[in-house]
């Protein structure tokens, strides 16, 4: 590698000096030297850079609501597609009723036939107590007659009060969406055999999501409520910034790991529910200085940047042995050999050598 580096660097060195040396404006006498190469530079700026660790975190909706059905049947109508915005109330889909309808339609009719038992109950009641105060009837017929009359209304008011507990378990054949919101994925159809524990869709308000990661154990000493936590892209571009809301007490057994949550504005909808994202918890942020990848090159192990130094064409590339911290986007943080303020060379940085002079442009 060294020696492929210094061959290129020698055939620019020796090109350049050629162009110098036949160039129609150079003065007689004057000593050939290397041109000036051409370079782009920019000033390194110290920056805000946080010390911080990804993790995938699943973004979940605080307004979303699962609906499962309350009775067991056949599907047989789905009033709603995937996606459509439905008010609160609104039929969602319809389980079968017809088996329920009979049985509440034969409890009223047993409902009316006690009904008329009652009455007749009612009725002799009345005789009875009309003939004990005339003193034609003993005290015993009397209770007896009372006894037949509270059996019969006890009776019909258990039947009563059954028929209006199917009629509204009637009502939970028809699933409505219990508030306003954008229904999801309807995984089930007409005909299948749902139960209890079938899921049948969801109905999502939108607005705020909760972020929910797992952090590993070990770094639970250093969580902190309200720590900052940013939601980045796949390039590493921060998206949004939230911070810790939640740290839970218990360790998961099976991952030795803490969820964590963090709760994500979500009032442009940028976001989704059950969307999987990067979060960056930042453990703590420091100034630092640094630089685009396009200027750091690797050599025996060690990485290098160049810096222009001088102005005009003065200027000659210096370069200088960089120590390097994280990655942030397509930048590396420098923890050593380059300050604020360095004009660092950012293209051609392979055909550089120290000391070569060079033309900086920005």
């Amino acid at each position: 590698m060294m020696i492929k580096k210094l061959t290129v660097q020698a055939v620019v060195w020796g090109a350049l000096a050629m162009v110098a040396g036949c160039g129609d404006g150079a003065k007689a006498g004057a000593p050939a030297g290397p041109q000036a190469f051409p370079v782009k530079v920019m000033t390194a700026q110290a920056e805000t850079v946080p010390l911080s660790t990804d993790y995938l975190a699943t973004l979940r909706s605080r307004n979303a609501a699962t609906l499962q059905p309350l009775v067991e049947g056949d599907i047989t109508k789905i009033f709603v597609n995937s996606g459509q915005r439905v008010e609160a109330g609104a039929p969602i889909l319809e389980i079968d009723p017809r088996k329920q309808e009979a049985t509440v339609n034969n409890q009223e009719a047993g409902l009316k036939s006690k009904q008329a038992v009652l009455q007749q109950a009612a009725v002799d009641l009345d005789r009875k107590k009309k003939l004990y105060a005339a003193g034609v009837t003993a005290k015993a017929d009397l209770d007896q007659a009372q006894n037949t009359y509270d059996a019969a209304k006890a009776d019909a008011d258990a039947l009563q009060a059954g028929i209006r507990e199917q009629q509204v378990q009637l009502h939970y054949y028809t699933v409505r969406a219990p508030a306003s919101g954008v229904i999801g994925d309807v995984p089930v159809h007409v005909g299948d055999h749902v139960s209890a524990q079938t899921i049948l869709t969801t109905v999502d308000k939108g607005g705020a999501l909760e972020a929910y990661l797992n952090v590993p154990a070990e770094k639970s000493a250093a969580l902190k409520i309200g720590m900052a936590v940013d939601l980045v892209d796949d390039q590493g571009k921060a998206l949004t910034r939230t911070k810790i809301s939640f740290i839970s007490p218990h360790v998961d057994t099976d991952s030795q790991t803490l969820l964590v949550k963090a709760q994500v504005p979500n009032a442009d909808l940028k976001f989704r529910n059950a969307q999987q994202v990067h979060a960056r918890v930042v453990w703590s942020e420091r100034k630092a200085t640094v630089i685009p990848i396009t200027a750091v090159t690797r050599l025996s192990g060690k990485l290098f940047a160049f810096v222009a130094e001088g102005e005009g064409q003065k200027a000659v590339a210096r370069q200088r042995v960089i120590e390097v911290g994280d990655l942030i986007g397509n930048d590396y943080v420098v923890l050593n050999g380059i300050n604020a303020g360095d004009k660092i060379i950012i293209t051609s940085v392979q055909m550089l050598a120290d000391g070569m002079p060079v033309v900086p442009q920005s």
